[in-house]
Order: C-alpha cells, then structure tokens, then sequence
C-alpha cells in the first residue's frame, strides 16, 4: 500500500510542489513594487481577515497563464503546492473560493490595478535591458464578445442588452461583435509595451498615438495606421516612419517601389501575430470571458503582463 505523505514529508523534500517555470517568473520581478499598487483592494470576505492583495493579484496571474475558470483557479489552488508557493499561500492557510476571486477580479478592474501593474513590470523590464527600442510594431486584434451576437431581427449595429459594451465592427469583409486589443509590441524582443483595449467598432489608426512610446527608432503598422499628422509627429520625434501607404483618391494605384516597400513592412511587422496567437490559442482570450469593457481589458492586461514575464525568463534562457 502506498504511504500517505504527511505536512512533515512535504516539508522535508523541496522538490515537491517545485515548478521552474513559476519559480523563474517569481524572480523575474521585484514584487513588493505591484504590492503598493493592489494594496486596499479588499479581497477578503467581509467579517473575515483578507487575503493579501498581492497574494490574489498573483493569482490572477496564474488563472491567466494557464487559463482557468474561476472554479478551476480555486481548485488548483487546493491541489498544487506550486501555485501556492507562487502565490504565497501557505500550506496551513485558508484558500481562496470562486466567489472571492470573481469579487476581487472585479475590484481590480474598476479600480485600474492590472492597467497599472502591466505598466510597472514594463517598467521594470525596461530597467533591465530587456527592451531592445528597435521599433514598435502595431496592430489590433478581435475579441469576440461573451454572448453571441444581437439577431439580425434586431438590425446590424444594435447592442446585446447584456453585454452593452461589445459593438461592432467589419473585417476582411465580414461584420464582427465583440471588442479590440490593441497593443504595440517591442521589435526583436518581443515583449509587448502598450495595451489598448476598445470596443470592436474603434479604428486602428484612433488609439494608434496611444502605442507609440516615443523613444524607439521606427513604428511599424499596416494600411490602417498611415496619417499626416502621425507621420508629422514621427518625423518631429526622429522616429522613422515604416506605417503601410494605401492607395486613395489621388494615387488610386499605388507605384510598384511603394508596393515592395509595402511587402518589406509587412515581413518586418509580422511577430505582432504570434502575440495575438499566444493570446488566443494558449492565454483562452480568442472570446471575452466577461461582459463589461473594464473587466475584459484587465484580463487583457493581465495576459500581456504574465506574457511579457514569461517571454523574459525565456529570453533570459535563451
């Protein structure tokens, strides 16, 4: 019969629980700098003492990184050491339920915290060389909404009355529901620097400044991103303008140079798909899990902040 390990055996052999992937995103970080940001954040039950905030703002990251449910992070929290470890619980703590991490992901959410802390890991990443500044490639994706579309009885451009935030929007001529992430990506590093998150019927080029950092040597974008007044401003900052021209009322062809120097752009702006591609087929955001722009953009955040952490400790690897 197999013997039953005990609070002793577990605490004697450190190889149980261990998980070099988290272990490595642990260090990856000063942590105590996100504490001051999710600090007053009460995810606690009321009458009951809270749960450390940076303790469930690590948790989140882990749902996030492994795409869980809420139902699926409390259980995992209860079944793996390696996430506690992580997250900081301890083995003789209490553990988080569903109803506790829903109530502080909606907390995060209105109060700007993964927004903040994706800004801050950026930050310290920057510190530490990891940005490389080469250029900033920019695009957007589709987030299907939570719900499926308004019926066509209710008329293209109608909203869902329970999803009021998601809108719509057409792509490579077909319409969409839902929302977008927009996001500017650090060339040759990979990591992603700006996050921005809208309603599906926001353009491109509207958010565009917004994922522009200013202190890189080129921005890269396709045929939705090129303006006068976004090449203006480039040219004033000294970064080299690689936005794909599109043809318009003056030139409706385009000369064969602008093509090829079109194609050119598109080869180098190209990784910002992977990003979209992680986030969809590993990170489970190919569809919105919540029904308010707020909360869907922190879960946003929160996959471009475990994302960049992950792509560092690999880069670091590497």
């Amino acid at each position: 019969m197999s013997k039953q390990l005990s609070l002793a055996d577990a605490m004697l052999d450190p190889r149980l629980g261990s998980n070099a992937k988290l272990e490595e995103i642990g260090r990856a970080i000063d942590w105590s700098r996100l504490e001051g940001i999710v600090r007053g954040i009460r995810p606690g039950e009321s009458g009951r003492p809270p749960y450390a905030p940076l303790a469930m703002l690590k948790a989140l990251y882990l749902q996030r990184l492994y795409d869980l449910s809420d139902p699926g992070l409390e259980e995992a929290l209860l079944d793996r050491l390696s996430f506690r470890r992580f997250c900081g619980f301890g083995l003789d703590a209490r553990t988080p339920d569903e109803t506790t991490i829903c109530r502080f992901r909606a907390a995060v959410a209105a109060a700007g915290v993964m927004e903040k802390a994706f800004a801050e890991i950026v930050r310290q990443l920057e510190a530490q060389g990891l940005l490389l500044k080469k250029g900033t490639l920019m695009d957007a994706t589709l987030v299907k909404a939570r719900h499926n579309p308004p019926s066509a009885e209710a008329g293209l451009g109608a909203q869902h009355p329970a999803e009021p935030d998601a809108d719509w929007t057409f792509r490579q001529g077909r319409s969409a529901f839902g929302y977008k992430a927009h996001i500017g990506v650090d060339q040759g590093s990979g990591l992603v620097r700006r996050v921005v998150v809208t309603s599906a019927k926001v353009y491109e080029s509207e958010v565009a400044d917004a994922l522009i950092a200013g202190d890189e040597r080129a921005v890269y974008g396709d045929r939705a991103y090129p303006q006068k007044a976004r090449r203006d401003r480039l040219t004033a900052l000294g970064i080299k303008d690689r936005l794909m021209r599109r043809a318009n009322k003056h030139h409706p062809v385009l000369p064969r140079w602008r093509r090829r120097w079109n194609a050119l752009v598109a080869r180098r702006r190209a990784p910002v798909e992977a990003v979209f591609s992680a986030m969809k087929r590993l990170y489970g955001l190919g569809r919105a899990r919540c029904t308010t722009l707020a909360r869907n953009a922190a879960d946003i955040f929160a996959f471009a902040a475990i994302y960049n952490l992950r792509r560092a400790t690999l880069r670091r690897n590497a």
